[in-house]
């Protein structure tokens, strides 16, 4: 038996520093006069704050608000398409779109990709991804984790994890307290599944239907893999845009990310104990890789709804008389949304009307 190197325990040093030459142009196309340079350093650094016309917050108040979040197996469907520049979009996104939920401004995104082995096409990929995600948001790509685990992960196999910092004033901070009878409901539209049910997704599509990512779906006139990794969609920017216009009415009083559990979970997260959310199911309109989900799988509407985002991605809850000036403000940012219900007096819980 020959001499045992880090190499021959599935552990190459030398592709690991040939994956770590792609990266640094992808993350330094996320980064703003506020990421301070700091080579060869052992973590990032990042200005709060700082004296310039364009970047000076003059925070009195300041509070972190952190986020951390996966992708969950969304990441299979990528690797049975072989395509993996769009699931660092739904890393980043999952993890923003929590933050923003708290009125923050996203600042800066850190990653950590696990993989079998050593694969430099295949991070760059993946990382591509994150960084048109951190664009998108308006943060910095401030650092990350690339771990090899040859023992843990089958080959073909990758895990993402991302995390986010932002910050907000205290003043501004957004917790759903301030939520009063006569609020009313605003669902955003999401752009389709986004990162949550895909362990059902993936049964109903690949083991009860059998089809495969190539299958081209009539009704939707794309192939089942286009459909599935529709990135999530990143609400940072506008809705920072919407908080920033209305600088001293406080008119947006609780947002909800509608991941896991749908729009009834989610948006009684943020509900006080004094307040009900009446939702009109017909006041949106469902898109239709919806419905094509739940006729593969003969899903009950219950399912569905508890799964799934149903169309629905984010949920503000605002004075019900800056509503309709709230959603020409998204309208301007290709966003579509819906007054989808109230709020009245009742135990904090969502009914349906």
């Amino acid at each position: 038996m020959g001499k045992l190197t880090y190499q021959s325990a599935g552990v190459d040093l030398e592709l690991y520093r040939q994956a770590m030459a792609r990266l640094p142009r992808l993350v330094a196309r996320t980064h703003t006069p506020r990421v301070i340079q700091l080579e060869q350093g052992f973590a990032g650094l990042f200005q709060l704050d700082f004296d310039s016309p364009l970047f000076a917050r003059r925070y009195r108040h300041p509070l972190l608000v952190a986020a951390a979040d996966g992708v969950g197996t969304k990441l299979k469907v990528a690797a049975m398409a072989g395509v993996h520049n769009t699931v660092g979009i739904d890393l980043v996104a999952m993890s923003v779109n929590d933050a923003l939920c708290c009125g923050a401004e996203p600042l800066f995104f850190l990653d950590y990709v696990a993989m079998p082995r050593d694969d430099p096409p295949l991070l760059e990929q993946i990382v591509e991804g994150i960084a048109a995600g951190c664009i998108q948001s308006g943060c910095a790509l401030l650092g990350g984790e690339t771990a090899i685990l040859p023992d843990v992960y089958q080959p073909g196999d990758y895990d993402l994890a991302g995390f986010c910092v932002g910050v907000v004033e205290r003043r501004n901070l957004i917790d759903g307290s301030t939520i009063a009878t006569g609020d009313a409901v605003l669902g955003v539209a999401s752009s389709g599944l986004h990162s949550n049910g895909f362990s059902l997704v993936r049964k109903v599509v690949f083991e009860v239907a059998g089809l495969d990512v190539d299958h081209h779906i009539d009704q939707l006139d794309r192939t089942v893999g286009q459909v599935l990794l529709e990135p999530t969609r990143i609400y940072a920017r506008p809705v920072r845009q919407v908080l920033q216009y209305y600088r001293v009415k406080r008119v947006v009083h609780g947002m909800a990310h509608i991941t896991g559990g749908g729009l009834r979970e989610n948006l009684a997260r943020i509900l006080p104990p004094r307040c009900r959310a009446v939702i009109d199911r017909s006041s949106w309109p469902v898109p239709p890789v919806f419905g094509w989900i739940q006729q593969l799988g003969r899903i009950e509407e219950q399912e569905m709804e508890r799964v799934f985002n149903m169309g629905i991605g984010l949920v503000l809850v605002v004075s019900s008389y800056h509503a309709e000036s709230i959603r020409r403000q998204l309208a301007d940012s290709d966003l579509a949304s819906w007054i989808i219900g109230r709020i009245e007096e009742g135990p904090g819980e969502v009914q349906w009307a």
